[in-house]
C-alpha cells in the first residue's frame, strides 16, 4: 500500500502523454457505469475528449449518491435486459462474488505494475483501483480555533463530546446551524451503513485486521465495542441539524459544511470538488472518528472501488485501452488528479491533488496512521436493506440508543446472506 500512497512518487514510465489517437476501430463504442455522481461532469468531459482522440465512442452512466437507485440495482436491471456495460464498478469481495462470472482477468495489464491496491482474488487481478480515498471527521479549522478546540485532541469519544458541547454553546457566535453535518435519511444509507459502520469494524485495529469483521460475519457480537460505537452514533445524531440528518441529501449535507454552517462533516476527501465549487476557503482537515472510549489515532484509507471489465463485452480491447490511457496519458492523469480531485492509486502519477481534504488523507497515510475499509465484506443488501433502516430509525427518534444496540445485535446474529 505504501507504493500507492507515498507522497514522493516514482518517475513517469512513459515519455508520451497523448492519447493513442485514432487507435479505435470505426463505429466502436463502450459504456462505463460508475458510482460517483460528484465526478460525473468531469468524467463526461474526459470521456468526450478521449473519444475524440481515439475514435472510440464512450457513454458514461453515473448511478448512486442521492439518486435513490444503487449501482447494484441498476447493474442487475441492465444484466436482465442484456445491456450490461463494458466497464463497471465493484466495491469489494461481495460485489465480485455477485458478478464473478462476467468479470475479466486483468492480470498483466500495464497499469497493474503501477499500483499495490488493485483488486485481486487468489493472486489474480480483476479490479482497476479508481483512486485512493479516505475519511475521518472533516473539520473547519477556523471554527475549532475560534472555539478553543484543538483538533489534535479529538481521538476518543469523551474528547468529541466535550468539543461538541463547547461548539454547540457558541453556535450563534460562530455562525453555525449545527455542530455536525450528518445525513441518515433513507436515501443516504451509504453514509451510515457503509462509512460510519466501518468505525465499528476497523477503528483502532492494525491495517488489514479482520478480527471484528469476521466475528460479526459469524454472528459473534462484541457487546462492549458495539455499546461504545452506539454512543458515538448517538453523539453525531444529537449534534446534527435535524433537517439534514433526517431528510437531507448529499448536497444538503456537504453544503452545510462547505458554506461554514457546520463545524464537522461526516464525509471523505471525495467532497473536495464540492468545497471548490462552494468557494470554501477556510482551513479544513480530518480528525479520527471518536467511536471508542480509548484513543484511536488514524483515519480510514483505501481504494474505495474498482473498475472491472465485462468479460462478455464485444469491446474488451477498447475497454482495456480506456483504463490504461487513464494511467499513462497526461490527459488521463490530469482528469484523475486535477479535474476529479482524486488521490491517484498509481506510482507513476506525479501529480498531487490540490484539495485540502485529499492532502489531509495523504498526510495521515504518509504517517501510516490508517485503518482499513472492512464494510465491503458484508453484502450490499445487508448494509442497505438491513442496517441502513436501523440507523434511519435511530436518527428519526423511532428507536433509542439501547434499541439501536439490540437491533444491530439481532441483525448480525440473524444475518443469512
Amino acid at each position: 500500500m505504501k507504493k500507492a500512497l507515498a507522497v514522493t512518487l516514482a518517475m513517469l514510465m512513459v515519455a508520451a502523454f497523448a492519447f493513442a489517437s485514432g487507435s479505435g476501430e470505426a463505429g466502436q463504442s463502450i459504456t462505463l457505469m460508475q458510482n460517483k455522481p460528484e465526478i460525473d461532469a468531469m468524467l463526461q468531459e474526459y470521456g468526450a475528449a478521449w473519444s475524440a482522440e481515439t475514435g472510440i465512442d464512450i457513454t458514461i452512466k453515473s448511478v448512486g449518491g442521492s439518486s435513490g437507485t444503487s449501482l447494484g440495482q441498476q447493474l442487475r436491471a441492465d444484466y436482465a435486459a442484456g445491456e450490461m456495460p463494458d466497464i463497471f464498478v465493484i466495491a469489494g469481495l461481495e460485489d465480485y462474488r455477485e458478478w464473478e462470472s462476467v468479470i475479466l482477468d486483468l492480470s498483466g495489464e500495464p497499469w497493474t505494475d503501477e499500483t499495490s491496491v488493485a483488486f485481486t482474488v487468489d493472486g489474480t487481478v480483476y479490479g482497476f483501483p479508481v483512486a485512493v480515498e479516505g475519511w475521518g471527521m472533516a473539520y473547519n479549522a477556523d471554527v475549532l480555533e475560534a472555539a478553543g478546540v484543538d483538533p489534535a485532541s479529538l481521538t476518543n469519544y469523551d474528547a468529541y463530546r466535550e468539543a461538541f458541547e463547547t461548539i454547540d454553546a457558541m453556535k450563534g457566535q460562530l455562525g453555525l446551524d449545527s455542530v455536525v453535518s450528518m445525513a441518515a435519511s433513507a436515501d443516504m444509507g451509504w453514509v451510515t451503513a457503509h462509512h460510519n459502520f466501518n468505525s465499528l469494524l476497523s477503528n483502532g485495529l492494525p491495517y488489514g485486521d479482520l478480527s471484528v469483521t469476521n466475528a460479526l460475519l459469524a454472528g459473534d457480537v462484541d457487546a462492549r465495542r458495539l455499546s461504545e460505537y452506539a454512543d458515538w452514533v448517538e453523539l453525531l445524531f444529537e449534534y446534527a441539524d435535524p433537517a439534514v440528518l433526517t431528510t437531507g441529501n448529499y448536497d444538503a449535507q456537504v453544503g452545510a459544511f462547505a458554506t461554514g454552517k457546520a463545524a464537522f462533516l461526516h464525509q471523505g476527501n471525495w467532497t473536495d470538488p464540492n468545497m471548490e465549487a462552494a468557494n470554501a476557503t477556510f482551513e479544513m482537515a480530518f480528525a479520527p472518528h471518536g467511536s471508542m472510549a480509548r484513543d484511536t489515532d488514524g483515519i480510514f484509507v483505501a481504494a474505495p472501488s474498482f473498475y472491472v471489465i465485462n468479460a462478455e463485452s464485444e469491446n474488451i480491447e477498447a475497454a482495456k485501452q480506456f483504463l490504461n490511457d487513464m494511467v499513462f496519458t497526461q490527459a488521463g492523469q490530469e482528469f484523475m488528479v486535477n479535474e476529479a480531485g482524486m488521490i491517484p492509486a498509481y506510482a507513476n502519477v506525479e501529480l498531487n491533488p490540490s484539495g485540502q481534504l485529499s492532502r489531509s488523507v495523504q498526510q495521515w497515510a504518509a504517517q501510516g496512521k490508517v485503518y482499513s475499509w472492512n464494510q465491503y465484506y458484508f453484502s450490499g443488501d445487508f448494509r442497505d436493506q438491513t442496517l441502513a433502516p436501523i440507523y434511519n430509525r435511530f436518527a428519526t427518534g423511532q428507536i433509542d440508543r439501547d434499541e439501536f444496540v439490540d437491533l444491530m445485535t439481532q441483525a448480525f446474529e440473524n444475518r443469512e446472506d
